[in-house]
This record gives structure tokens, sequence and C-alpha cells, in this order.
């Protein structure tokens, strides 16, 4: 594994500390090529991530009695996350223990603000943020190892491990370059009142297309560096077949679009659907997107530091 720039902990180590609190940042694939298929199963991918304002907020207590995690927020879906051995952030800290030997306990506390099932990296970004604060707060750090318990969890856990708010990424999303940051551009997000699973949408994907088909050639980073270049090789091979299954996925894109959307794609796996807009472009209004909830952020030039906590 290569790791990318921006080392989990690299400039966050909290000496003395026992909890601390950072922000989860969504994500958005301003490129994502679904690869070879290997005999497990699993997909070879090149994608760039570039990371949001929008924010969950993840809390980590050390030092206290138990395991434990809690999710609120006006996002949760009704019949919640599910058992805390599923939640992905409560994973990511039991990893990082059994790896590190520490801590004994932990509490988890996460605030809700990126829709859940929407393809971007909600759940990733809680995840690798635990891992960041866990990196932080630990005696002895793990260093770049963090990185590959990161890489166990999902294809897009090493990203949200990391410092780094841009990023080149491929294999299963654990080999990685840090890239420099594009100047910060507003960003619209389209939410439909339904989500789209990830496995669903690449088993949609493979039943499209023969199931082991040769890479293709990488993309050169030298590609990644201005608005203008992204524009040029941004696509999302997971498109056409949720589309297919969700026409209103295609029509909140071109609604983008026609509202001036330099970039206007599907967020990872769906269901949401972004939009990149240069300033001044009008963008849409909440009537514009029937059925759709719309969200403004903005592209982060920046991973949001860790803040100890009393």
């Amino acid at each position: 594994m290569s790791p990318t720039t921006g080392t989990p902990g690299a400039n966050t180590a909290i000496v003395g500390a026992r909890a601390a609190r950072a922000a989860a940042q969504a994500k958005v694939n301003l490129r994502l090529r679904v690869l070879s298929r290997e005999q497990s199963g699993y997909h070879q991918i090149e994608t760039v991530f570039q990371r949001l304002d929008l924010a969950d907020e993840v809390t980590v207590r050390t030092g206290v009695a138990g395991r434990s995690i809690d999710c609120t927020g006006d996002v949760m879906p009704d019949v919640g996350l599910g058992a805390p051995e599923q939640n992905l952030a409560f994973r990511a800290a039991e990893a990082y223990r059994e790896a590190a030997g520490w801590p004994d306990g932990f509490a988890i506390e996460i605030v809700k603000r990126v829709p859940v099932g929407g393809g971007l990296g909600g759940g990733s970004a809680d995840a690798g943020t635990v891992l960041r604060i866990l990196e932080a707060l630990a005696p002895r750090p793990m260093g770049v190892r963090v990185l590959e318990l990161a890489a166990r969890l999902g294809a897009d856990v090493p990203f949200m491990t990391t410092e780094t708010p841009l990023a080149f990424a491929w294999g299963r999303g654990e080999r990685m370059l840090g890239l420099t940051p594009l100047p910060r551009r507003r960003v619209q997000l389209v939410v439909p009142p339904f989500g789209v699973s990830t496995a669903e949408a690449y088993r949609w994907l493979a039943d499209s297309r023969p199931p082991y088909e040769l890479a293709g050639a990488l993309l050169p980073a030298a590609a990644l560096l201005s608005w203008t270049e992204v524009a040029e090789v941004a696509e999302n091979d997971l498109a056409a077949p949720v589309e297919k299954r969700h026409p209103e996925v295609a029509a909140y894109r071109r609604a983008l679009e026609r509202g001036g959307a330099e970039i206007a794609m599907l967020a990872g796996s769906g269901s949401t659907v972004f939009g990149v807009f240069d300033e001044g472009v009008r963008g849409l209004v909440a009537g514009d997107v029937e059925g759709g909830r719309l969200i403004e952020t903005r592209t982060a030039a920046h991973v949001v530091p860790i803040r100890p906590i009393e």
C-alpha cells in the first residue's frame, strides 16, 4: 500500500487528552471508474476523492468503562443505523483497539448531518474520523499502519483517515496520491427520498457487462490540476445502471446541468446527485428538484483539525 500525504495524526497529536472531537467531512467522487472484477468479487477502482464542508460531528472519549456508540441527528433513518457491531465507526474503534491494545474502553457520539445511503461517504467519514481521533489521542500512535486498518473497512475509509482534502486513488481505494487542493467551489447536492445500496449498484453494473473485463489505463494525476481539467475526465461508471433503475436520478442530474453546473454527476454509488458550480452561477432553487432535498455546501480546501475536549 502506498500511503497518501497527510497521514492520520501527522499534525494532530494531542498529548494527555482523553477525548476529542472532529468533523467527519462528506466526499464526492469527481471520477469513479470501476475496473476489473477480481475472482473474489471485488472490483478494482480508479477514483478522485474530494472532501466537502458538509460533515457529521464525531466525538470519541477514552478512559471510560465499556464500549459504546450513540448516533443522533436530523438525517437519521427512522429505523436507526442498526446494531453497534454493524456500525462502521464502532468497527473502526474496535479494529484500532485490537491492533494497538488501546483503549480499553471508548464512547463514540455522532451527530449525523450527511444523508445516509446517499453515496456521500458519511459512514466511511465517521469511521475514518474515529481512527484519526484515536491516533491523535493514543499514547503510542500507530502511524501509517492505521491506513491498513482503514483499508479493511471499505474503499472510502482510507481516504477519510488521511488529512488531505483531494486525492487520486486506485486498487481497492487503498492506494492513494494526495493532490494539491483545487480552488473552493460551490456544490449543490440533490438528495432523493430513497437510497441506493452500494452492493446493489455494483451488482447492477456487473450484470450489464462482462465479469472479468480488463482494467483500463490509470488516469495521469497531472490531469487533475484545475477544475477545467477535472471536468474533462469526470465520469462515474455506476451512473448508467443506477439511472436506469431510478430515472429520478437522471432528472436531477439534468436539472443541475441546466442550472449551470460545470460538473453534474452521481455521488459515489448514489442516490445523491451533485453539481459543482463556478462563482456567480445561479444554480438550483428548492422548487427545481421536485421530490428531492437540496443541500448547499462547498468543496473543502483542508481537513478540519481535531479538537481536544474536557
